[in-house]
């Protein structure tokens, strides 16, 4: 955790060393100082760390002391350093303030640019360079963006004005604009402030530096930001730093222009050149989205000699990072500029690929690849895509932003995303452009599709980081936000209507598109069988049907570590004969019953045995209380059954007749189950000799006696069906005293399988159905809790209860088997809790298997290097 030092240093120039690293100096500002240091083209500067704004959040939001003085001596070294003064009404310096913290927030935070500008001071610039265009274009956007950010003025009522002049003017683009309609744009945006905060624009150079840097101090707590730090998991008191950059100018004309380029595909990983650029522009208008860029090939031919040392430098820079680099330049007057270097977000599929390649390559060694890529993030390689067998017609294109395909209702504004995603609708968020404050929407959207901005603007970027598909710069879309409705080529559609959209082609579609579930490529698996190597846990999948066993085989599974039988009870042919069963006045017809559901339940399991041969199976029987096999009272077909839904009511189900307190009451049901577990193990061995490794696992088990019984019962059914058959007996573990007496419950058990969706409700005496969408919610935004406990293990609670039960459960029964087959058995940081804790196994959705895999060997790598650096002395 990041701690304040007194009298602590809080400036440092981009070329003098500071040895704090990303930490103190920001992404950006660790980026500047090494490629300055590097020899880089980089614009002189200093930064402002981080300490500074944690000791000014800290201190009531008040600069901290001896800060303003320090400003002070780094602006005069940087006038020193440019020969220019900062304020000067002749030849001003102009510097930008731009934020950066220590972890990348690409849009969630401020910049402002062209900071010194006032009125004299633009005629200045306008005699200096000869260009009087030039200067007042970078006056009106330096009014605009400080109206925005420091004053918090509504950017509308400055795109307005410009709007308005260049419909006026009849153009297009704002370049269009000559001199004298920028005087009258600028008059305007000086009007605004006034209406806006009773006050004239500033025209104190140093005034205007201070009140900046304070307003990037400030946006590290605006909503988008605490909204992205939630989304990413980001602590929030890391802070950002400020840096403080001579102004480079990219709007002086043919000559100069801005740019951003990747050294690799950022959605593919493909080596060659990615990127856009904007002749005649700064750097907002690229990653805001505020015009369509070019593509960077077509800098070759307008700026020839910038475009070659652009790719040298690139080069240069992935070799020194190792790592695809995301670069903002821009070039003036032909002079190339760096601005910013940083680790590229990508998608799943572009960090596998480059990955992979690197290592190839001699880059990076087959352990930092493993190391590097995001488990969580190859949910996105899992990602339906369109029904190639599907017909649809393309209603419009756009840029192929983020990969996948989703399909949705139109929604035209963040909150409304927000709201419906939120309630489990399918959501198309569809804007003109996205920005930073749209972040709630896009987090819950199942796609984005706009009208404006390139492969780089603020909707490809966060999408593709969400793993999100996007179509961008859709040129053939309108939107309507009066009367709601949307117009695609000449199609008008309302909100609420269905689009379906394919980031991976730019496609858009009106209507529902079939999707299909992709395969796991070569690359993933050339990483995950690099892991496989190193991991030491195994990882089985939660499968109810053989067609999920399958799946799960073909993702890596070694074996199922969940079979929820009750799933199958569900099925249009089954449940009327389970109903039979509960309806049943005594044991003989409840065995009437069963007797029917007997071979149907058989048949299931030979289904999953033959698919997972030779691999472990753990069924879960009945767990579930009988009255959710019912229908509602009002629903009842007669008296006799609405008597029987009254009788089996309980207050809270969710503790009451259920498990292994059913199987004790009617020890007939788990009779059957076993009785068809074993035939079918019995019958797969006999018909392909691959016997499966049966695991009976019996849920909710409290005490030892109740495992006691039901190992009895397990052990007496096994021994009439196939009395020479290999098999375990266990039990979930999901309850808190479960835990506490695990190694009176392990000498009746083979196995322990922590149910830790069950296990954190009873330990935090959260119903996940009441706590979800409600009060949870108002826990995770008002900070009571940092992550939901249902999605990301409660370490210090469950998870303690769990290092009890392992401790306790193997002092007792030393070789016993531990797993956990929660929705837990999936999530990277659960994941690598279960390895240190020592289980055998992790177990989750089918889908989630190659995640789980790589969590595993991250897990098995981490401790790896703490233990050589443990032998080191470390």
């Amino acid at each position: 955790m990041p701690h304040l030092v007194a009298n602590a240093r809080y400036v440092y120039d981009f070329d003098e060393p500071s040895g704090g690293g990303r930490e103190l100096l920001g992404g950006k500002g660790i980026g500047l100082a090494e490629m300055t240091q590097m020899g880089v083209p980089v614009p002189a500067g200093f930064t402002i760390t981080t300490d500074a704004c944690r000791a000014y959040m800290s201190n009531g939001k008040t600069v901290p002391d001896g800060l303003d003085d320090e400003v002070d001596k780094h602006l005069r070294a940087l006038e020193e350093k440019t020969g220019k003064r900062f304020g000067d009404p002749d030849d001003p310096l102009l510097v930008s303030v731009r934020s950066g913290a220590a972890v990348s927030m690409p849009g969630m935070m401020d910049t402002i640019l062209n900071l010194g500008l006032n009125d004299e001071a633009v005629e200045g610039l306008a005699r200096r360079t000869g260009n009087p265009r030039f200067a007042l274009d970078s006056y009106r956007r330096l009014i605009q963006m400080y109206g925005e950010v420091v004053e918090g003025i509504p950017a509308h009522k400055f795109e307005e004005a410009l709007t308005s002049l260049k419909r006026k003017r009849h153009v297009q683009h704002d370049t269009e604009l000559d001199e004298s309609d920028l005087t009258s744009l600028t008059d305007e945006y000086k009007s605004i402030c006034v209406q806006e905060t009773g006050c004239d624009f500033p025209q104190d150079a140093r005034q205007q530096l201070t009140r900046a840097v304070r307003a990037v101090f400030d946006s590290w707590d605006s909503p988008r930001a605490q909204v992205y730090r939630r989304t990413y998991d980001i602590p929030d008191d890391l802070g950002t730093a400020v840096n403080v950059v001579q102004m480079v100018f990219g709007n002086k004309g043919d000559e100069s222009g801005t740019g951003v380029a990747f050294t690799r595909d950022p959605s593919t990983g493909e080596p060659g050149l990615y990127g856009e650029f904007l002749a005649n522009a700064q750097g907002e208008d690229v990653v805001a989205g505020i015009r369509t860029p070019e593509p960077l090939e077509r800098m070759e031919q307008k700026l020839p000699r910038a475009f070659t040392q652009l790719l040298e430098t690139m080069r240069q820079l992935e070799q020194h990072y190792r790592d695809v680099q995301d670069i903002e330049f821009t070039v003036e007057d032909n002079d190339l500029y760096l601005l910013q270097t940083r680790s590229a977000k990508r998608t799943a599929a572009a960090s596998v690929k480059a990955a992979v390649d690197m290592v190839g390559e001699g880059l990076i060694s087959r352990e930092e690849a493993i190391a590097r890529i995001d488990p969580a993030q190859l949910d996105q390689l899992l990602h339906p895509m369109l029904d190639p067998t599907a017909d649809w017609d393309v209603a419009a294109k756009g840029l192929n932003a983020s990969p996948g395909a989703a399909c949705g209702q139109i929604v035209l504004d963040a909150d409304r995303a927000e709201q419906r995603g939120k309630a489990g609708e399918s959501v198309i968020l569809v804007r003109w452009e996205t920005t930073p404050d749209d972040i709630h929407g896009l987090v819950q959207a199942a796609g984005v599709l706009t009208a404006h901005g390139g492969m780089t603007s603020h909707a490809a970027v966060v999408a593709r980081g969400m793993g999100k598909p996007c179509v961008a710069g859709c040129e053939a879309l309108t939107i309507d936000m009066h009367a709601r409705t949307i117009t695609l080529a000449a199609q008008t559609l309302e909100e609420g209507d269905t689009l379906t959209i394919d980031g991976g082609t730019g496609s858009v579609i009106v209507g529902k598109v079939p999707l299909v579930p992709p395969q796991v490529n070569d690359d993933l698996e050339t990483i995950l069988e690099w892991g496989d190597e190193h991991r030491r846990l195994d990882v089985r999948a939660n499968a109810d049907t053989p067609d999920d066993a399958a799946k799960s085989r073909e993702f890596g599974a070694q074996g199922i570590g969940l079979c929820r039988t009750e799933h199958m009870f569900m099925a249009q042919d089954r449940l009327p004969v389970v109903q039979e069963m509960i309806m049943a006045e005594d044991e003989k017809g409840r065995r009437a019953a069963l007797d029917k559901l007997l071979p149907m339940q058989q048949s299931d399991f030979e289904g999953i045995f033959a698919a997972m041969a030779g691999l472990p199976v753990t069924i879960r029987l009945l767990d579930p209380p009988l009255h959710e096999f019912l229908p509602d009272e009002e629903h009842a077909s007669d008296d006799r059954m609405r008597r029987r839904i009254r009788a089996l009511r309980e207050a809270n189900p969710m503790l009451g007749t259920r498990g292994c307190r059913l199987g004790l009451q009617w020890p007939e049901i788990y009779e059957m189950q076993v009785r068809a577990i074993m035939r079918a193990a019995r019958a797969v061995d006999e018909r392909t000799g691959e016997a499966p490794l049966v695991e009976i696992m019996h849920p909710l088990v409290a005490f030892e006696e109740e495992l006691r019984r039901l190992r009895e019962l397990t052990v007496r059914v096994a021994k009439e069906e196939a009395p020479d058959a290999e098999y375990l007996c266990g039990t979930m573990i999901e309850l808190p005293r479960a835990c506490i007496r695990a190694d009176e419950i392990a000498g009746q058990a083979d196995f322990f399988s922590f149910g830790t969706n069950d296990l954190t409700q009873t330990a935090l005496g959260f119903s996940r159905d009441d706590a979800e969408g409600k009060f949870l919610t108002f826990y995770l935004e008002d900070g009571v809790l940092e992550r939901n406990p249902f999605e990301t293990l409660d370490i210090g609670g469950v998870g303690e209860l769990m290092r009890i039960a392992v401790e306790r459960g193997r002092s007792a029964k030393p070789g016993i088997k531990l797993g956990i087959c929660g929705e837990h058995g999936g999530e990277p940081k659960s994941v690598a809790f279960c390895h240190e804790l020592g289980l055998d196994y992790v177990s989750c959705s089918p889908y989630r298997v190659p995640l789980a895999r790589l969590a595993a060997a991250q897990a098995a790598l981490a401790q790896e290097g703490s233990a050589e650096y443990a032998t080191a002395g470390g």
